[in-house]
């Protein structure tokens, strides 16, 4: 399967945040907004590094004060983007495909094509609007992408996804009642590609890049394979570039691994309500918010010492620079 050649180093670290509602896990009626106050503590940091955030920002936050101010002030200096990011289940036009969707919170790829995508249209122009800026990075809720999603990412002029996260299937992971779950990305690259929009999957030609989520098999010693196995785990372990109470060691070993392979970018993710206390499963307290930005002290020197900061879609335009004569059809 095609993929896009490593363009000329530095190698880039890209900041993807889901910038959406307070704790989506305990899957609320009505979304709250308060965690839009807690970001301004996670931009210094990025700026203290020399790193760039993509704000994948999705219809509550686009309607938040306080993160509008933040992410203009932000913008206006040059030390992040903004990014769209669709929760479809609440996103207007809101028509309901079951009784309980906003406990079900079905996956785009379950609305009608034509409805998703004037679901994409309505955020497309509300981000421009709020930010004044074009709105060229996209990440799917829920990592729900599909063909017909994608064509209409490509109509109104994204350049960039990251929805794609490769060796990880949500087919497990419930949407609507009765339906197939989420998309399976077991088969996927792991490397940037041009999306095909007949077929996720494959590379062909379209102005639309696919920047996956960075996520790699763990090594491990024999032993504790062999334990996991018998444990009834199939499969490798798979370690993301994602926070998690306790995982900087494995955050530290995806960074140190791509660098010993060359890779040409590292992705990290997060949601904005994880930054605040109480706003997600894994982050409940202040003082668990304290080992989080700790940890991510440790881990953001790591990566400066090699990785230069980026916004996605920066990325984007850079890779198909790069690949104009390498590639040709990376430059469409």
């Amino acid at each position: 399967m095609p993929e896009a050649p490593t363009p000329p180093h530095p190698p880039v670290f890209l900041i993807a945040i889901d910038t959406e509602g307070d704790d989506v896990w305990s899957r609320p009626r009505q979304a709250t907004t308060l965690n839009a106050r807690y970001l301004p503590r996670f931009q210094a940091l990025c700026e203290k590094f020399g790193f760039s955030p993509t704000y994948l920002t999705n219809f509550e936050m686009a309607n938040d004060s306080a993160f509008v101010e933040m992410a203009r002030d932000a913008l206006a200096r040059g030390t992040a983007e903004i990014g769209m990011h669709m929760h479809a289940w609440d996103t207007p036009p809101v028509e309901p495909l079951g009784a309980r969707d906003w406990w079900d919170q079905p996956y785009a790829p379950e609305y009608p094509p034509e409805l998703i995508d004037r679901k994409a249209e309505l955020m497309t122009r509300l981000l421009e609007d709020r930010f004044q800026t074009a709105i060229t990075s996209h990440r799917a809720g829920r990592w729900g992408l599909c063909a017909s999603y994608a064509r209409s990412l490509i109509r109104l002029g994204y350049e960039v996804d990251c929805s794609v996260t490769p060796g990880v299937s949500w087919a497990g992971a419930p949407g609507l009642a009765g339906g197939d779950g989420g998309v399976d990305y077991s088969a996927f690259p792991s490397a940037p590609y041009v999306i095909d929009p007949e077929s996720i999957a494959r590379a062909g030609a379209s102005p639309l890049l696919e920047v996956p989520m960075t996520i790699i098999e763990q090594k491990r010693p024999w032993h504790r394979s062999l334990a996991r196995l018998l444990l009834g785990r199939k499969g490798p372990r798979l370690i993301w570039l994602r926070p998690e109470p306790g995982n900087l060691g494995d955050m530290l070993e995806i960074v140190d691994r791509k660098r010993a392979v060359n890779a040409d970018y590292i992705q990290f993710t997060l949601h904005s309500s994880e930054f605040m206390p109480g706003g997600s499963p894994a982050f409940p307290t202040p003082d668990s918010i304290e080992q989080l930005y700790r940890d991510l002290e440790i881990l953001f020197e790591r990566i400066a010492r090699d990785f230069h900061g980026c916004g996605l879609t920066a990325y984007a335009r850079r890779l198909r620079a790069a690949s104009r004569q390498m590639a040709p059809s990376l430059a469409t």
